[in-house]
């Protein structure tokens, strides 16, 4: 029993580290057809190849996990998640919007974009996983998951979500500031911000798998 307890600690972390691993190459890809630079050149461009490359992985890695995977197909993971994309986004669009994002005709498509993205970062990993279940939508977006013993995927969605949020309005700060930098204007700086964000979140997740892998060896010992 306590082998068995071993191994499938080993196996989720394993899967963590793989998961991330894939979003990761996601956006490494995006950012190499983009170009250097793209981003501030033609934010468009560089959030609609995020998006493109993202989004299918995000979706692929997260249906796989899916909770219910024995009353659930993976079919019906992937459609959970493409039904949420849409709506995350229009959740991310009017929540930035609210926070004094710009909301001329020339912002719409590169808002558009950066909404998708957000919604790949936050709100379609846990569609995916959990589909409509309250308490796990609870679990996953409260701080108190850092404080107490979770399951392996609510840490794998929790900090890059949390991350990217957080990133996305600490890269709104300079925005106001007469800097008059060209990364200044909307949505580039809060795009930085969202990724970078994100990656730190993927990075804290492996830690606190780490963590909980840990715990659970302790008991089963």
């Amino acid at each position: 029993m306590r082998a068995m307890r071993a191994e499938a600690t080993e196996s989720s972390a394993l899967t963590a580290g793989a998961a991330h691993l894939l979003c990761f190459a996601g956006l490494a890809a995006a950012h190499t057809l983009a170009g250097r630079g793209a981003l501030v050149s033609d934010p468009a461009l560089a959030l609609r190849l995020l998006v493109v490359c993202e989004a299918p992985i995000v979706i692929a890695v997260f249906s796989y996990l899916r909770r219910d995977a024995k009353s659930c197909s993976i079919f019906k993971a992937v459609a959970r998640g493409l039904i949420c994309l849409p709506v995350g986004a229009f959740l991310n669009a009017f929540g930035a919007i609210v926070l004094g994002a710009p909301v001329g005709i020339k912002y719409w498509i590169p808002t558009i974009y950066w909404s998708l993205l957000m919604s790949l970062f936050t709100f379609v990993p846990a569609a995916c996983v959990f589909g409509a279940s309250k308490i796990d939508w609870q679990n996953v977006l409260s701080h108190s998951i850092y404080f107490m013993p979770n399951d392996v995927e609510n840490y794998m969605i929790s900090a890059p979500c949390h991350g990217a949020v957080l990133g996305a309005w600490l890269g709104g700060w300079p925005m106001p500031l007469d800097w008059e930098r060209p990364w200044q204007e909307w949505p580039i700086c809060v795009s930085y911000g969202a990724v970078a964000g994100y990656l730190v979140g993927m990075a804290v997740s492996v830690v606190l798998v780490a963590v909980h892998n840990r715990r659970v060896r302790a008991k089963a010992d």
